[in-house]
């Protein structure tokens, strides 16, 4: 993977080449907010591949209104948006069909994160990239920072929003080149009063909220740390011994915030991550739908989920499997049961602790 300052490996493909190359590049922006010039930058890259004699396409544009995103983007070639009705509404969506059709060399996809219109091919945009990619089309995409899974409980607690439209983090640590697009607090508030971000009525409410200098500050530092490990990751040792994580489920939505953690400690030490359920008998249909919702969560974050059979005490079950599977690290939340349930039933916790050896467990304390 690509320094940031590195030349993009998109200006040095022929068309012969690219031809040839069963699969595209895909080079995503990165910011911590909107405003700091990803999708900017992704319109200049455009115009020096076109330059190059590159066939190049705008696949869906989100100007949001600013005039400077507007004017870069004069002149390029953009394919035409698929309408869809929904609702007694008219939404657009990219024409990903048109696009394979018509097949040219990049396109640029803006919004990585973004949930497309009922009855689109797919459920997200990110998804419309992987079929690009797979037709042998380069890619120029933008995201921000506060979208990917792993970040989702920690951008809630620091902003009070749950990101609802959120990014895989596989996609970030699968893609070719990673650029992170990146400016001071200082600078960013300064554009949005200067009408560049939003509209002035909305300018004064972002400055209270989300675009606070000490939240900008922390968005900025987990930007500067995700495309860091995103372009370290290429280049870590295969040789030695790889981390492996497991996190343990219970069938409570709870649970969905230790597996973006657990996602967050293999992403940052190059590991492995497993996610586990302990079953000791058949769930009914809500504990069925968590069980979907633990391994959907567990998979976009490049992990792999498994419901195992208790072997009649959950804690003794969880450390057969870390021997068994040569895990390094464990992430469990604090239990739930009753101080009576666990003196009959015993503590999961002090059990995976006690007859753990050589292995980091975190204890989550339940929120």
């Amino acid at each position: 993977m690509a320094e940031p300052d590195e030349a993009s490996p998109l200006t040095q493909q022929t068309p012969d080449e690219n031809a040839a190359r069963p699969r595209g590049r895909h080079k995503i922006y990165v910011g911590m907010a909107s405003g700091v010039g990803k999708t900017y930058r992704a319109l200049q890259d455009l115009h020096e591949l076109l330059a190059a004699g590159r066939r190049v396409m705008i696949g869906v544009l989100e100007t949001h209104g600013r005039r400077e995103t507007q004017d870069v983007a004069y002149a390029l070639p953009s394919f035409p948006r698929r309408e869809v009705e929904f609702k007694g509404a008219v939404l657009s969506e990219m024409d990903l069909g048109g696009l394979l059709h018509l097949r040219p060399e990049v396109v640029l996809v803006d919004d990585l994160a973004h949930t497309n219109a009922p009855g689109s091919a797919h459920a997200r945009r990110y998804e419309d990239v992987e079929d690009l990619l797979a037709a042998g089309i380069d890619v120029v995409s933008t995201v921000n920072i506060q979208h990917l899974e792993s970040l989702n409980d920690l951008i809630a607690r620091l902003t009070g929003v749950r990101v609802k439209d959120r990014l895989p983090d596989k996609v970030l640590q699968e893609a070719d080149e990673v650029v992170l697009v990146d400016v001071s607090p200082q600078t960013l508030q300064h554009r949005l009063r200067a009408g560049k971000i939003y509209s002035p009525d909305k300018v004064d409410a972002a400055l209270k909220n989300f675009f606070t200098e000490s939240t900008l500050t922390t968005l900025r530092e987990l930007a500067l740390r995700q495309v860091a490990d995103a372009v370290q990751g290429e280049d870590q040792d295969n040789g030695g011994v790889k981390e492996r994580i497991l996190v343990a489920c219970a069938l409570e939505p709870e649970s969905g915030r230790l597996i973006r953690r657990g996602g967050r400690i293999a992403s940052r030490l190059g590991g492995e991550l497993d996610v586990v359920f302990v079953s000791s008998g058949k769930p009914d249909a809500q504990g069925e739908q968590l069980l979907q919702f633990f391994q959907d969560t567990t998979e976009a974050l490049g992990g792999h989920f498994k419901v195992i059979p208790s072997q009649g005490n959950i804690g003794r079950t969880l450390v057969q499997y870390v021997e068994a599977n040569h895990i390094t690290q464990v992430v469990i939340g604090e239990s739930s049961r009753s101080r009576w349930e666990e003196f009959l039933r015993g503590s999961i916790v002090h059990t995976v602790l006690r007859h753990t050896r050589n292995v980091d467990v975190y204890v989550l304390t339940r929120e």
